[in-house]
């Protein structure tokens, strides 16, 4: 007498620790419906969602391309929200050159050739572009 089914959708389950006879159940018939409550662990999806897939994997040439599009932002070449109007902010824009100068001193030495140049590269330019709108 373990399950018995009133209607649709209707379970009784027998949680006694003794029999109709006033015997002990075996344990094994506890321990199999102590299983069948058990909560199931919700399965977690394999395949990322619709907008994790959207972003770049994460590693050295896009965090500096990342901090390269903020300084960008910063000084005014990409528009703020959907009416199209641009913010200049330099001192946030010198701010974001100064974590890319950081973090280029800090990588000396564990950059493979084309990261290096890539820092190189991006720093020179955004620093041109600093000074030219600082003028």
């Amino acid at each position: 007498m373990k399950e018995k089914k009133k209607g649709p959708g209707f379970v009784v389950k027998d949680k006694r620790l003794f029999a109709e006879s006033d015997e002990p159940r075996r344990e094994e018939e506890v321990k199999a419906s102590a299983a069948e409550e058990a909560p199931k662990p919700q399965e977690v999806p394999e395949t990322p969602t619709n907008q994790e897939a959207d972003y770049p994997p994460v590693n050295f040439t896009n965090f500096v391309f990342s901090l390269s599009t903020s300084a960008l932002f910063h000084f005014g070449d990409l528009a703020e929200s959907e009416d199209g109007k641009t913010q200049k902010n330099l001192p946030a824009a010198k701010q974001t050159i100064d974590i890319l100068d950081m973090l280029n001193e800090k990588t000396k030495g564990n950059l493979d050739e084309n990261e290096n140049k890539l820092i190189q590269s991006v720093l020179y330019e955004l620093k041109m572009r600093y000074v030219k709108e600082k003028a």
